[in-house]
């Protein structure tokens, strides 16, 4: 049975206790996952706290930045490796996790070397009374031991979005992947050995959150700062951890993010644009689109056109070619989905399509495998409409004005994402700056940009991360003040 480590200081280190790693294709247990102690997240944190007073923190940037280069470098030599973990873990496809998670694994590394190098900083002559005049100039240093909470719908994308940035900046990490996907970022730690990171400088332990490795990072003294993806409850518990310290956090927390179809859009590409933001990765993606405003003249065209592709979705093991949708995360993920398929009918919804549990070959039926699903007919007052459900459905309703729809896509609790779809260059600026979201979509969507700030408005999270945003958040600012 395979055993996945802890590691710390540079050295895998076993627990005393282990949970399983479970296939969500099968439901079959794949590994062993040593759950960290108290005492080990302490050892991690003190690795990070001497590193960062050891070989890297006297590192130059441009030393830290070849680092990186050979990290990202290592994750492209064992590409197959770190893709046979992702999708083993999640269930995704092959075909997804081969030109999304992994490479963006490694770029997440390259890009923010890149940024570092090349940042400049502020630089401000005054005057002064005796007339010689002073100098300011801004210089930057690592905000310190960083924790790194991580979800499990990308795991290896999603932290190394977070890891790249810190080390990038100098800092050290201890990172928390979920239960759920641990092996990527157990993995990486042998590339970090091998591109030389110095021990400290990336550390992982496994758990859960609660009286577990989640609690025992965030409680840390020696914790300086907080960065976490995940649902807004959790993100709500960091936070109050957090202020004990009055420690930084950066969040990036749910969405229930809408799609916004104007009868003038390229239907094609509208369709196949929200056939992906809507089924993605089995709907688990936090930009995913779960409520879609189709204007009233092409709204049951629209509806029947992505029920047709919905069906045609072929679901099936992550290694088939065929492929487009694996299964959701856990059967425990899934009962809450299907408790929202469930909810849709009871508060009145026409479901379109789906609704339950695909029939699965045999060798599959223990996996946590749910059929894609569209309703219609709710108002917008419904909690299918409202709550986040993290799964592969949406609701899509009709609307008559430009106002009216801006109006109802902005009247949620959450602010992460939305993507427009119309010809009208106008209107497309216009909508999305009246979008309360932290990232609006024209006619495309998942598109990134990694230089760009990302982050979520109302509960959806505080904070943007992304090129120089990141830094705001990694580095602390200090004024250097001279007088001439």
């Amino acid at each position: 049975m395979k055993q996945i480590l802890n590691f710390i200081n540079g050295t895998f280190k076993p627990s005393e206790r282990t949970f399983p790693d479970r296939s969500p294709v099968t439901g079959e247990i794949i590994g062993q996952v040593h759950e960290a102690s108290r005492e080990q997240v302490d050892a991690a944190v003190r690795a990070a706290q001497a590193a960062l007073k050891g070989p890297w923190g006297k590192m130059t940037v441009a030393e830290r930045v070849e680092r990186l280069y050979a990290v990202a470098a290592g994750i492209e030599k064992r590409f197959d490796e770190f893709l046979a973990a992702e999708c083993e873990d999640t269930g995704k496809p092959v075909s997804l996790a081969r030109h999304v998670d992994i490479p963006r694994g490694a770029a997440n590394f390259r890009i923010f070397a890149d940024v570092i190098k090349n940042v400049p900083t502020e630089f401000f002559e005054m005057a002064t009374p005796d007339g010689r005049g002073a100098i300011n100039y801004s210089y930057r240093t690592p905000v310190g031991v960083v924790g790194v909470i991580c979800p499990w719908n990308l795991p290896l994308l999603l932290m190394t979005w977070k890891v790249g940035p810190a080390l990038a900046c100098g800092n050290t990490v201890v990172v928390k992947p979920s239960e759920e996907t641990p092996q990527t970022a157990a993995l990486l730690g042998e590339v970090m050995n091998e591109a030389g990171i110095p021990p400290g400088v990336y550390n992982v332990v496994h758990g859960f959150g609660p009286n577990s490795a989640g609690e025992f990072i965030t409680t840390h003294p020696g914790i300086n700062a907080i960065t976490f993806t995940g649902e807004t409850r959790t993100g709500e518990i960091i936070m109050k951890a957090a202020a004990q310290g009055a420690r930084p956090v950066s969040l990036e927390m749910g969405g229930k993010n809408a799609a916004i179809i104007f009868a003038d859009c390229d239907f094609d590409a509208a369709i196949e644009g929200t056939m992906r933001s809507v089924f993605a990765n089995c709907g688990q993606v936090c930009l995913g689109t779960e409520r879609v405003y189709v204007e009233r003249p092409i709204f049951d065209r629209f509806v029947e056109a992505l029920k047709r592709g919905a069906e045609g979705l072929k679901l099936g093991r992550p290694e088939d070619p065929a492929t487009n949708m694996g299964p959701l995360i856990s059967q425990e993920h899934r009962e809450k989905v299907l408790s929202y398929y469930r909810l849709a009918v009871e508060e009145g919804a026409t479901v379109v399509t789906g609704g339950g549990i695909p029939e699965m070959p045999p060798e599959l039926a223990g996996g946590a495998w749910i059929q894609p699903t569209i309703w219609t007919g709710l108002p917008d007052t419904a909690r299918v409409v409202r709550e986040e459900i993290f799964g592969p459905c949406c609701h899509i309703a009709p609307f008559d004005s430009e106002e009216e729809v801006i109006a109802r896509a902005n009247d949620s609790d959450y602010g992460l994402a939305a993507a427009v779809w119309t010809t009208n260059l106008s209107r497309a600026h216009r909508v999305a700056q009246k979008l309360e979201v932290g990232l609006c979509w024209i006619n495309s969507w998942f598109l990134r940009d990694l230089r760009t700030p990302f982050g979520g408005a109302k509960r959806s999270g505080i904070g943007r991360e992304g090129g120089v945003h990141s830094l705001e958040f990694y580095t602390e600012l200090k004024n250097i003040c001279i007088k001439l």
